[in-house]
């Protein structure tokens, strides 16, 4: 088995991923502490299998949305315990009042979309190229892109009202 060590230090590293993934398929702040502590059981358990044949950030995404996924559709869901340093259950202190209210109401209009397109646009604000995104997803290039575009027309008709 890989080392712990190696995988806190992954998790540190890469913790705003797990938690935008939280708020988008979580409301309240139990559920989203349940959900991001459910990512990283569910990270921790395939962490061996990772070969490193896509990027780590990559890996993290498939596992977290995978997981977000699942979390929304179970109506009974009994979250696993694992201790990890409580480290890992900070997030990224956002100084800029003006730009965490702005975060935070694109946030609420990307909760309204589908989980699917919630992924989708997630991933794209990540940067994430069409194809790395079709990679993650599972759909075509060319699915990615259209989706893309009606979800940014989506948002943008949101926004304006």
């Amino acid at each position: 088995m890989k080392n712990q060590r190696e995988f806190i230090e992954i998790i540190k590293a890469h913790e705003g991923i797990i938690y935008k993934i939280t708020m988008l398929y979580a409301d309240s702040k139990e559920d989203k502490e349940d959900l991001y502590q459910e990512i990283v059981y569910q990270m921790w358990k395939s962490f061996e299998n990772f070969k490193g044949e896509s990027k780590i950030s990559t890996w993290i995404y498939r596992v977290a949305l995978n997981t977000a996924l699942t979390h929304l559709k179970k109506e009974n869901r009994k979250v696993a315990q694992i201790s990890f340093d409580s480290s890992l259950l900070q997030v990224m202190d956002l100084k800029d009042s003006l730009l965490e209210e702005q975060i935070q109401l694109l946030y609420k209009h990307i909760k309204t979309l589908s989980s699917v397109e919630r992924g989708i646009i997630l991933l794209f604000l990540e940067n994430y190229s069409h194809k790395e995104i079709s990679s993650i997803t599972g759909f075509s290039v060319s699915n990615i892109g259209t989706r893309i575009g009606r979800i940014k027309q989506k948002l943008k008709t949101q926004m304006v009202k």
